[in-house]
């Protein structure tokens, strides 16, 4: 009997799967390339004065620079701009940018070096289009000369010819000698050692014999109390309630600071930064008083010539 034969069992066939349409993920889309634009500043794009607009800085503010020394009180990065507690007193808000050139012992340095409670001397200009004091040099941390000093008088001996003086630069005192050959002026006018009074604003030149002490060579009395002048020149800083403002001189291109009474000067809403102005003064010892503020020249028609 022939031998049953052994078939090996099958595997079982898989049920056949469905095809399914799998999602084809469409190609990602080109990112968009950037557009280029070229400003043509040839043509109408430029100022009267050659200036582009979009890729130049503005040009400088016109006329004398005037020299200001202080303490900066506040700094604003953000904005570009300083409050500066000027020697002698007041505070003046300054504006700077990419134009304003500042160095630090010599070199030329970038804003960050201006921080505060730093003693800075800044050549400002006035920008009538903006209306604000603009600072076209800011030098950082220099000491004021050893063989020249402006300030104020606080001390006389006459018996040892000796004076103090209180430097308008950093504040500090300042001592030296006079002998027979100290040069005394008071302006342009010979004048004596009796004529140097307390409180008296003098320029003095002198040959340092150590720090801070010497003998005067000459002395220059440039106002002593009780003496009357007259300025003329264009309003730098006002501020009405206090009754304080700067300007600057136009004989000597220099800004002083002059106090007034608002309820006594007439006309005093037509003040404002940029106005030209004919102020009498008389010099009290520690400021200048007002005794009459006249309007020469409104800021808008200031501004309105310039352009």
């Amino acid at each position: 009997m022939p031998s049953p034969q052994l078939s090996t069992p099958q595997q079982p066939l898989s049920p056949a799967l469905p095809l399914i349409a799998m999602p084809v993920n469409p190609p990602p889309n080109e990112p968009e390339q950037p557009k280029t634009e070229i400003f043509d500043s040839s043509g109408t794009g430029l100022t009267t004065d050659g200036h582009d607009p979009i890729l130049d800085p503005p040009p400088l503010p016109e006329g004398n620079a005037t020299l200001v020394g202080g303490i900066v009180s506040g700094v604003d990065h953000v904005r570009s701009k300083m409050t500066l507690r000027v020697f002698g007193g007041g505070h003046w808000k300054i504006a700077y940018d990419e134009r304003t050139h500042i160095f630090r012992n010599g070199a030329e340095t970038t804003q960050l070096a201006i921080k505060k409670g730093e003693r800075v001397y800044v050549d400002t200009m006035f920008d009538g289009k903006k209306h604000e004091v603009f600072a076209r040099n800011i030098r950082v941390g220099i000491q004021s000369p050893a063989a020249d000093a402006d300030g104020q008088i606080t001390e006389i001996d006459t018996s040892s010819g000796s004076v103090t003086l209180r430097d308008r630069i950093n504040s500090s005192p300042i001592q030296f000698s006079v002998n027979n050959e100290t040069r005394i002026v008071y302006g342009t006018n010979p004048a004596s050692l009796n004529q140097l009074k307390p409180g008296s604003l003098v320029h003095v030149r002198f040959s340092p014999e150590r720090v801070n002490r010497g003998l005067a060579r000459e002395i220059t009395i440039i106002a002593a109390p009780g003496s009357a002048f007259t300025y003329v020149g264009k309003i730098t800083y006002l501020d009405m309630h206090r009754g304080l403002l700067a300007m600057e001189n136009s004989l000597d291109q220099k800004n002083y600071e002059i106090h007034f009474d608002p309820a006594q000067i007439e006309g005093r809403d037509n003040l404002a930064i940029g106005s030209e102005v004919r102020i009498v003064t008389v010099f009290q010892g520690s400021h200048y008083m007002a005794q009459s503020i006249t309007l020469t020249k409104s800021a808008e028609a200031a501004n309105t010539e310039k352009e």
